[in-house]
């Protein structure tokens, strides 16, 4: 898919180049759209067009938690593994 935007002059007055201009906007996009859990890890990434390591860094410069388990969750998984897998 192919999206256009009309973004005026004086939001950028720094003058960047449109190729950079468009790979921050999918990368913010992309951090946006995680952040909100309507994108995996994987999926962020293929729409930034970015590795993984380069999206996780993105995530902590922007505070980003890339694990999104709360604290019942991962006690479940405990008790769960410590069941299946006593000592």
């Amino acid at each position: 898919m192919q999206l256009t935007l009309d973004i005026p002059d004086h939001c950028f007055p720094s003058q960047q180049d449109t190729t950079t201009l468009a790979q921050k906007a999918k990368l913010y996009t992309a951090l946006l759209l995680f952040q909100s859990g309507q994108l995996s890890r994987g999926a962020a990434c293929e729409f930034a067009g970015v590795d993984i390591y380069s999206f996780f860094a993105a995530c902590k410069q922007y505070n980003i938690p890339v694990i999104n388990t709360d604290a019942d969750d991962l006690e479940a998984d405990v008790m769960r593994f410590n069941r299946l897998h006593p000592l």
